[in-house]
Order: C-alpha cells, then structure tokens, then sequence
C-alpha cells in the first residue's frame, strides 16, 4: 500500500495527527435514527419478545444466499424461517422487485409482518468522487435509494467509495465534507448513511481512514459502518475497535477468513461462517462490547460454496455461529 494512499498530499502529519487525536478523544458521533416502530401483528410481536434476551440483533445480509436466486419476498421469508430479527437487502434486488409490480407499502408490511426490521442496505452511490457532475447524480441516486429504504422502514444504508475504489489521492477533508453532505440528506430523508470500510479499494481501506472521514464531517448522525474481512484485507489492526464507541457503529457486518489465501490476494468470495476461519472473533466482539456496542451484527457472505447449499440451510448455520461467537465473546 502506497504512502500516498495512507497520506494523501493535502495532508500532511500534522494534520493527520491533530484529526487522529480529535477522532480518539472526541469519537461521540451517534446515531440519530432509533430502529424503525415496532411492528403489531402477532409474528413481529413473538420476534420482539424473543429478541429481548440477546446483546444484539442479528440480520441477514442478503449477498450471503445470492446464489440461491431469491425474491425478495423470498429472502424476507428466509430471514424470518431462519430466526433472524432484521435484513440487510441491495437496492439492486430491491429495483427488480418494483420493476416487477411490487410496491414499497406491500413490502414494508411484508416484513413489518414477518417480524423483522430493515437495519441497513447495500447501495453504491458515487457520492465521495471528485468529478463534481458524477458526485452530484451520485447525491441524486443516494437520495433515490434512501427513499426507498425509507418508505420500506429502513433507518440505515451502507455508504462506501464507490467510484473512487481506485483512486490513491482522495482527499479525506474534502471525503469528510462530501460525506457531512450525504448525511444531510439522510437526516432530512430519515435514512442515515454510514461511511463503509473497504480493504480492497484505494481509498476508505483502512480502517483509520473511514473513522477520520466520519469525525471531520462534524455531523452527529455520524456513523460507520465495519466488516471483519475489509478490516483485515485493509491492514489495519482490529484493535483500533478499541478507539470507537459502540454508539457509532450501527451495524457490523459478520464473516470470518481462512489463512490461505493470503492477504494479500484473499477475495469475498473466500469469506466464510463467523468462527470458521482465522480472524480473532473473540477479541473483535468484546472490543465492541467493551465500547458499549449494542446494535446489529450483520451476516454478509459471498462464497460460492454456500451458494450451492439450501439457502435456509445456510441462513441458519450462519446465524448459529454469529450466536455462538457472540456468545463465546461474553462467556471469556
């Protein structure tokens, strides 16, 4: 990894360690969207009953069943079949479900129904470039997908640097301002964007980085949005999760890596369960906790080999490990 991506030229090291101060001392950024209401009927009551033990909620990251080809209907099923509490869909899933007849009061009473809450969504909006007329059509598409997230009774969406994946110069005061921007938008919406990491772009791959974005944007509604497998495949250490209050991470997506291949080369595709590779789950897990953490984890898996396997199959076997990692964090 290059100098000029950790250290872009319009900041030098004064000022990145004055900013990494202030993130350090000063990281109180949180939420403002609580989870969306409630819902009434029966099932969503039993599931709300059920849910009042456990540390967190557990979601569904629908790229972990891809494979299997669901509907949407399908995949809100799914996560209710397989117990979980909340769902995590792509906007690109959820357009072909719209373009097909669907409707988003049809679906938020769908899953209202089942039980279930929408915690995040995956989009990929150019929001952070530096080509003024992409980054503005990006704005658009963002406002575009926050709507729909929102009129589905979504209350977060990812936001990671799509379109600048290979830019090794970005400008992280500027991202910060871009990204204060988006999340103006979200709060007027209802639907708060969290900045994402992402190790295997040239840009917000650390973990440090994505944080330094969130604090300088100055907004309150601030948050991030952390993976295990993008920390890792970033190089950054996952002790840095010791900086961060849980009141800044909604959602935490779940997954595990094996030794080989290495980090260098490792892919998505070669993710696997939580608990099934080599990555400290433990000492993530009670790094978040011990920062007051309470929010969602989130299964998001693209291995091919699960995507041969029954999705139920699957859903359940993934959210047992998160369970039983989860549970093993606390127990040491």
């Amino acid at each position: 990894m290059s100098s000029t991506h950790l250290r872009p030229a319009s900041l030098d090291r004064r000022q990145m360690l004055q900013s990494t101060t202030l993130a350090a001392a000063a990281w109180g950024v949180s939420s403002m969207m609580s989870h969306a209401e409630e819902p009434t009927a029966p099932l969503a009551a039993t599931a709300k009953l059920a849910r009042r033990a456990e540390p967190v909620k557990y979601c569904l990251n629908m790229s972990t069943v891809r494979g299997q080809s669901l509907s949407v209907p399908q995949q809100v099923k799914l996560a209710a079949d397989a117990g979980y509490a909340a769902i995590e869909p792509w906007l690109g899933d959820l357009n072909k479900y719209l373009e097909a007849g669907g409707t988003t009061a049809e679906l938020k009473k769908m899953i209202a129904d089942a039980g279930l809450t929408v915690d995040s969504a995956i989009g990929f909006a150019e929001w952070i470039v530096d080509d003024d007329e992409r980054r503005a059509k990006g704005l658009e598409q963002a406002k575009r997908d926050m709507q729909l997230i929102a009129d589905i009774g979504g209350t977060h969406i990812a936001a990671p640097p799509a379109g600048a994946t290979n830019q090794t110069d970005l400008n992280l005061f500027k991202a910060a301002e871009r990204y204060r921007k988006l999340l103006e938008i979200g709060v007027e919406i209802g639907v708060i964007p969290q900045v994402e990491v992402w190790g295997f772009s040239k840009s917000l791959s650390r973990l440090g980085e994505t944080m330094f974005v969130a604090v300088e944007s100055g907004h309150p509604a601030a948050c991030i949005l952390p993976d295990v497998y993008h920390i890792y495949k970033g190089g950054s250490d996952f002790a840095g999760l010791d900086m961060i209050r849980g009141a800044a991470i909604h959602c935490f997506h779940m997954n595990d890596y094996p030794a080989d291949p290495p980090r260098e080369t490792i892919k998505d595709a070669d993710r696997v369960f939580p608990g099934d590779g080599i990555a400290p789950i433990t000492k993530i897990l009670k790094n978040l906790f011990a920062g007051g953490f309470s929010g969602t984890l989130s299964l998001e898996l693209f291995n091919p080999e699960y995507w041969k396997r029954p999705a139920l199959e699957v859903a359940q076997e993934g959210l047992a490990k998160m369970k039983a990692s989860v549970e093993k964090a606390i127990a040491s």
